[in-house]
């Protein structure tokens, strides 16, 4: 029998990859337990990128939804491990050292074992800090090698630059393949060039199904001698996710490897868990597109995980492409037409920018270049004219590390008439450390860092949204817009905005004025905008608004049961007459 081959869940990564959202604590905290009685799992991906965003988003203290995911696999012995973007650690954009340096030791403290550092332009001046801080935090550094398909990614680019990571400390290896665009055969030959070369060294093949190569690569990788496969399950595997357990345990068994048996009484319940998830709220944010599997991706480079917001940014925009060809007497386009063209344009531009590897956040800043071309075209315009986005010049100009490839003649001179200078420094120079500016935020409003500092880091890490999270804002922007989703999927099946309304107000109480007058929602001259958001919730007896009557007097109006605001009816200001609907309000579900 040859080697045994361990397998990985990407759990959160499964959803990451098909929507908008992550599972609430109480939902990870569900499904560990049956994740482990699968019993065929090593290895867990429990969080990092933009999976404690979210949590924010929908405003949920992520830290402690970490430590909860990782303590049932910590107890169980099955390894936990992260996604981690370098220089950028858990966002978009780049990160100060004293930050970079305090996410690993939080990280340690809540249970994650494993960091996987990538950088999207698979410079290894940005990787190779944060091994070395990993390691000083006291967890295993998985240096990554972002898989892309051109000209100058090789198997020799790609084995000089594993060497390079392996001599800075890096304990581990992983070929992310996040387009799944990777060949097989070179896949094999990389993946063998590192393990003759490095034979302690431990590496994991992260593909996605996007194109439909990754099957044939994971054997290819494990003839070669790899360690560790990412995989998904059910209801999320295949289409733009990772291929299933199942059909990967079954192909490396026949193939006469030691894999781990399934325990199939726990993936069926795994899966109905999975599925109830989805309907409960994250099936709302799921692009229906990112089930199917398209070779169109092998063409644009693009990876799976970025569907969903590439389809949402052309719903969005189709309508303003089709207006200016319109106005210019052109025919307008179908949306599949345009994404066609979007995939033509990214592989026109793809080059001109230096080859960036296609993985967040530079597929994103590749894509909207192509589609800043797209509209530019459209409105009549020449090529990079919209193109003004400081992010985007920030990777081309060279502020984001080093590209790959030559930025084209024409995207130099471009840059030259904005007066735009390329950068060839330590771009870790340009974002000096601000932890104390944080810290002091945190005291200046009575917060608390948290244990091991984790809340400190999560203002440091993500402010744009952990503010909005501890205000309350976050929660009430999520429940509006899981209104409107749970509304547009209403109005698919048919229902008309009338009929929406009747069942919203079916299953909720009104709260009406007790008297003829003028709706006040706040005295306060400051506030008196703002009405009650979707989402907010009240308890019995709680203020809810004043009626000012004709006569001068305001009249208190109270919560008369405990529920949440499903819709509000009458504005600042508004007159109402005695017993019309103020808003109304659903109660808890038993």
């Amino acid at each position: 029998m040859k080697k045994e081959i361990q397998f990985s869940l990407l759990y959160r990564d499964m959803f990451q990859s098909s929507g908008k959202y992550q599972p609430r604590k109480d939902q990870l905290e569900r499904i560990a337990p049956v994740i482990i009685d699968m019993g065929c799992f090593d290895r867990v991906e429990t969080n990092g990128g933009a999976f404690e965003q979210v949590n924010l988003m929908y405003g949920e203290n992520p830290n402690l939804a970490v430590r909860a995911f990782t303590k049932p696999f910590n107890e169980a012995g099955i390894k936990t491990h992260m996604l981690d973007r370098g220089l950028n650690a858990l966002r978009m954009y780049p990160c100060p050292v004293d930050v970079r340096k305090l996410m690993y030791k939080v990280k340690h403290a809540q249970g994650v074992d494993i960091t996987r550092i990538f950088d999207g332009l698979n410079d290894a001046n940005n990787i190779i800090p944060s091994i070395k801080y990993a390691l000083e935090g006291g967890m295993t550094p998985q240096a990554t090698l972002c898989i892309t398909y051109s000209p100058i990614h090789t198997v020799e680019y790609y084995t000089k630059l594993a060497d390079k990571l392996i001599e800075a400390g890096a304990q581990e290896i992983c070929l992310k393949d996040m387009a799944g665009i990777g060949r097989p055969w070179s896949l094999g030959q990389l993946t063998k060039n590192i393990k003759d070369r490095h034979p302690e060294i431990i590496v994991q093949y992260h593909g996605h199904s996007g194109p439909g190569l990754s099957v044939a690569s994971m054997l290819e990788v494990a003839e070669a001698g790899v360690d560790v496969i990412d995989v998904a399950m059910e209801p999320l595997s295949w289409g733009k996710v990772h291929p299933d357990v199942i059909t990967i345990q079954a192909m490396l068994k026949d193939a006469g490897f030691k894999v781990k048996d399934i325990n199939m009484k726990a993936y069926m319940e795994a899966r109905a868990l999975t599925q109830e998830f989805i309907d409960d709220f994250l099936g709302y944010f799921m692009d229906p597109t990112n089930k199917h599997m398209t070779s169109l991706l092998l063409k644009c480079g693009l990876p799976g995980g970025m569907m969903g917001s590439m389809m949402a940014d052309m719903k969005t925009m189709m309508p303003v492409i089709n207006m200016s060809l319109k106005a210019q007497g052109k025919p307008e386009m179908s949306i599949d037409e345009v994404v066609v063209k979007l995939f033509d344009e990214v592989e026109y531009v793809w080059p001109k920018v230096g080859y960036p590897p296609l993985v967040t956040p530079f597929s994103q800043y590749v894509k909207n270049i192509a589609l800043m071309n797209i509209m530019a075209e459209a409105q009549g315009k020449p090529r990079y004219s919209l193109l003004t986005d400081k992010s985007i010049w920030g990777m081309i100009l060279g502020k984001s590390g080093k590209l790959p490839g030559e930025v084209a003649p024409e995207i130099k001179e471009l840059a030259k008439e904005q007066g735009l200078e390329f950068f060839t420094g330590d771009v870790q120079a340009l974002y000096p450390d601000n932890m104390d500016d944080f810290r002091k935020e945190m005291k200046e409003n009575g917060w608390e860092t948290g244990p091991d500092d984790e809340e400190l880091f999560e203002l440091a890490m993500h402010p744009e949204q952990y503010r909005p999270f501890k205000s309350g804002v976050a929660k009430q922007r999520f429940e509006a817009d899981l209104q409107k989703a749970k509304d547009a999927a209403m109005a698919k099946q048919g229902f008309n905005p009338e009929d929406i309304l009747k069942l919203k107000r079916a299953k909720a109480e009104p709260i009406t004025a007790p008297v003829n007058g003028q709706v006040i929602w706040e005295i306060d001259v400051v506030n008196a905008s703002l009405a009650p958001a979707i989402g907010d919730k009240f308890q019995e007896g709680d203020h809810f608004c004043y009626i000012t009557t004709l006569w001068g007097e305001q009249a208190e109006v109270k919560a008369n049961f405990t529920g949440k605001i499903i819709e509000v009816c009458a504005q600042q200001g508004a007159t109402v007459n005695k017993g019309d609907v103020l808003a109304y309000i659903e109660r808890p579900q038993d």
